[in-house]
């Protein structure tokens, strides 16, 4: 069974910093794109950014760019999301998910759970 967990996401103050991790279990992340995305209440559901079966394409929401850099270690199934220079309005449910090729939001097959990220002024 093909599980996805988010951690890293907490309470952080403006400015500050957080690195999401995501561990996919039950098969090998390498074969896979993966994505960041959030959910701030009462929004739909954003993408953060993506990063290639081999991290070669990166790609970021222009909200982000220059301040989250997206990483994987294949080695251990793991995607990273650094998250520096944090604003309020960064503040969402995280979640990260696989798929392949260029997917809109709702077409990503298989979703973690989601980890809380907020940022406070």
């Amino acid at each position: 069974q093909v599980q996805l967990v988010e951690s890293g996401g907490g309470l952080v103050q403006a400015g500050g910093s957080l690195r999401l991790s995501c561990v996919q279990s039950g098969r090998t992340l390498s074969s896979f794109d993966v994505g960041w995305f959030r959910q701030a209440p009462g929004k739909a559901r954003e993408k953060v950014s993506t990063i290639d079966w081999n991290g070669g394409r990166l790609d970021y929401t222009d909200s982000v760019k220059g301040r989250f850099t997206i990483s994987r270690d294949n080695a251990k199934n793991t995607v990273y999301l650094q998250m520096d220079s944090l604003k309020p309005e960064d503040t969402a449910v995280y979640y990260c998910a696989t798929g392949i090729g260029s997917l809109l939001v709702g077409e990503w097959p298989h979703w973690g759970q989601g980890t809380q990220v907020t940022v406070s002024s």
